[in-house]
């Protein structure tokens, strides 16, 4: 009976991971099948990813995914951005002011993407901004903010304030402190809301569409339109490259903490 209880938690967590990844196998083998637009195995072939952007699908898909990783890209980045100015403007408030903030803050990570993008369209037909990349840009960016702020914000309160004072009384300026000293040390958090914003930007798809013109196309909304006449091999053939580019940044980030902490150790010890 103990052996059994102790293999319980095993079991349901091997059945959520089979749950989780199960499609996304699927989705990849299949994007090696060689009947197209079918779910019966007809052999290996590589056609659909040496074909996946020929052909008037295929323009397209690449036309989806150079604005959606241009979106994605400026998005993050600016978000950052915003997310490590905004944390640190609130680790010299009170605790009170910090508290109100920060419940501000978790609103629109809970708020339903349909109540954010007809949001956001309602204020661009207000203010008579016609819709485009930019308005695209500037949803995805409010959208992407909350969730940057939620990754910086506890690297700063685990930041040293004694740090900043001690570089300031050896001589540095402010933006010295900040470049050489605030900014190494909350590294890890930045690349967390880089990862986390670039994804969900590019994931995103209710507050694409409600919020750019019908000659402007996502990935996620070119995918969904394909999706409506069934299965395409090319659609297969790019979620997967998309899914081994995001494992491969995950491993990255994860190297990269990993080098910094033994070389962190390393020094501590010297």
């Amino acid at each position: 009976m103990r052996f059994i209880r102790k293999m319980i938690p095993n079991i349901y967590i091997g059945i959520v991971l089979v749950f989780l990844y199960l499609p996304i196998a699927l989705m990849i083998v299949y994007s090696f099948n060689k009947i197209p637009k079918s779910f019966v195995w007809g052999g290996f072939t590589l056609d659909h990813y040496i074909n996946l952007f020929s052909g008037s699908d295929g323009v397209e898909l690449f036309e989806g995914l150079v604005t959606t990783l241009k979106v994605a890209t400026i998005a993050s980045v600016v978000s950052t951005v915003f997310g490590v100015v905004t944390c640190l403007g609130m680790a010299y408030l009170g605790k009170k002011l910090q508290g109100f903030l920060m419940n501000v803050t978790y609103i629109p990570n809970v708020m339903p993407e349909l109540v954010i993008g007809i949001s956001f369209m309602l204020l661009f037909s207000f203010l008579g901004v016609q819709k485009g990349e930019l308005t695209l840009v500037l949803a995805h960016i409010a959208f992407c903010v909350p969730f940057s702020i939620l990754s910086i914000e506890p690297k700063i309160k685990q930041l040293d304030k004694n740090l900043s004072e001690a570089a300031m009384d050896l001589g540095a300026t402010r933006f010295q402190t900040l470049r050489l000293v605030i900014i190494p040390e909350i590294m890890p958090g930045i690349i967390s809301s880089l990862l986390l914003t670039f994804t969900l930007s590019v994931d995103d798809y209710l507050i694409s569409n409600f919020n750019v013109s019908s000659s402007v196309q996502t990935l996620p909304m070119k995918i969904y339109a394909m999706a409506k006449f069934g299965v395409n091999p090319k659609m297969n053939a790019l979620t997967a490259i998309l899914f081994a580019a995001v494992i491969m940044l995950l491993l990255l980030s994860n190297l990269s903490r990993v080098k910094g902490r033994k070389d962190k150790n390393g020094g501590m010890k010297k």
